[in-house]
């Protein structure tokens, strides 16, 4: 990059990199990052975008990356469909801006006072075309590469190793889910310790499986796992794999998770997108076992659907979208706002990208509050009061938890 810097209108400095990431013969790369001000209202408050071409089915497309603190969103745009995404990044109020491009890079600094300096550089002796792979190779902590005959006898990956397309999906679901466990749950497993874990409503079992074999064979935990499922056939598949991987501290069981009566203390409790009030099932079983962890990825949601009456939100609730869309947020904050009640450190993140799957929320909650804190039990309270709902959660925790409500 030269060092020659110069100051710029906005709308000249926005053109110069809207007309270098629409050359298909030279655009590398454009990242923007450092936000120096509040945006338009109601904008998102991205820490960066990057965006880069990629061939998605032939075509050529430009990738979005919107990144901040919790979550990576990522979109792919075709030419015809690109001004508008581009014109809106290019508006965000951040406060640097780098194009890459095999005909020389160009770097914009916007200071806090809205002053705008330029550098541009010379092309690159030997600059490398962009890279248009969509699915680049990505930091999995169950790689294809060195895990694909597990990967094989769980039904994710082909005969040559490779991931099934459509496992896909639920591949990159499970990596990042396993990347929390292991930020989450690993550390109970320190100094020797065994770890029980209880994986509700397990289904497939593909979370289960890879959960064990995550904790046992690459992080090298004494860990037991039991997964659970009201579904016996499934649950008859899953056992008979076990047997054939030769996993004996995996087990499964035919029960709901109400029935299911671990031989032990639980650490930590599972649930991927169990159905409805199954993981309000899953996250009550877990407070009540005194578990230190549970991560939960709700699914379907539908027990506050019909409950929500309130009358001045009725041009909301009238129509069927917009009415699911507002029971599922209502659900799981007041799943979340339960388990701080009960002495949870809770937070309500994206656990993956949107383009694997829709329900991409997690629950995660840590024990370490001191229960029945009455600023958590008040604000319980003030929301269900507002709708005018009974939440199931409530109702699964029980009398304890019915008892702190009482006792504010």
């Amino acid at each position: 990059m030269s060092a020659r810097s110069i100051a710029q209108d906005p709308a000249d400095w926005r053109t110069s990199v809207a007309v270098a990431a629409l050359n298909e013969q030279t655009f590398i790369r454009l990242v923007l990052s450092g936000q120096v001000g509040p945006g338009a209202p109601g904008s998102p408050r991205w820490k960066k975008v990057s965006v880069r071409p990629v061939l998605v089915r032939g075509r050529r497309c430009w990738q979005f990356s919107y990144f901040d603190a919790a979550r990576n969103v990522v979109a792919n745009f075709t030419r015809a469909k690109l001004d508008k995404p581009l014109a809106d990044v290019l508006a965000m109020p951040f406060g640097h801006v780098e194009v890459q491009s095999t005909a020389g890079g160009l770097h914009i600094r916007i200071t806090k006072k809205g002053k705008v300096l330029m550098s541009r550089g010379k092309p690159a002796p030997a600059a490398a075309p962009a890279d248009l792979a969509h699915n680049r190779p990505k930091d999995y902590l169950l790689p294809p590469e060195s895990h694909g005959p597990f990967l094989r006898a769980i039904g994710v990956a082909d005969s040559r190793g490779q991931v099934r397309p459509t496992m896909q999906g639920k591949f990159a679901q499970v990596n990042e889910f396993l990347r929390v466990i292991d930020q989450t749950i690993a550390p109970l497993g320190r100094g020797g310790r065994t770890i029980s874990i209880v994986d509700c409503g397990c289904g497939s079992a593909y979370l289960t499986f890879a959960a064990f074999h995550f904790l046992r064979n690459v992080r090298g935990l004494d860990v037991r796992v039991a997964g659970i499922d009201a579904k016996a056939d499934l649950v008859a598949k899953c056992a008979a794999l076990q047997k054939e991987l030769g996993y004996q501290e995996l087990e499964f069981s035919a029960c709901t998770i109400a029935d299911y009566a671990p031989p032990g203390p639980v650490d930590a409790v599972l649930s991927l997108h169990a159905c409805d009030t199954a993981t309000d099932e899953a996250i009550a079983r877990g407070v009540q076992w005194g578990s230190a962890v549970i991560l939960a990825a709700p699914c379907c949601q539908h027990e506050l659907h019909h409950q929500l009456k309130t009358e001045l939100f009725r041009p909301l609730l009238r129509h069927g979208i917009l009415r699911e869309r507002l029971a599922d947020l209502l659900t799981d904050a007041f799943r979340a706002a339960a388990l701080r009640i009960t002495g949870y450190r809770t937070a309500v993140v994206e656990f993956v990208s949107p383009e694997h799957t829709a329900k991409n929320l997690l629950i995660r909650a840590e024990a370490g509050l001191k229960p029945g804190a009455a600023e958590f039990i008040r604000e319980y309270q003030a929301l269900r009061d507002f709708w005018q709902v009974r939440p199931a959660i409530e109702e699964l925790l029980g009398e304890s938890f019915r008892h702190f409500l009482a006792a504010d």
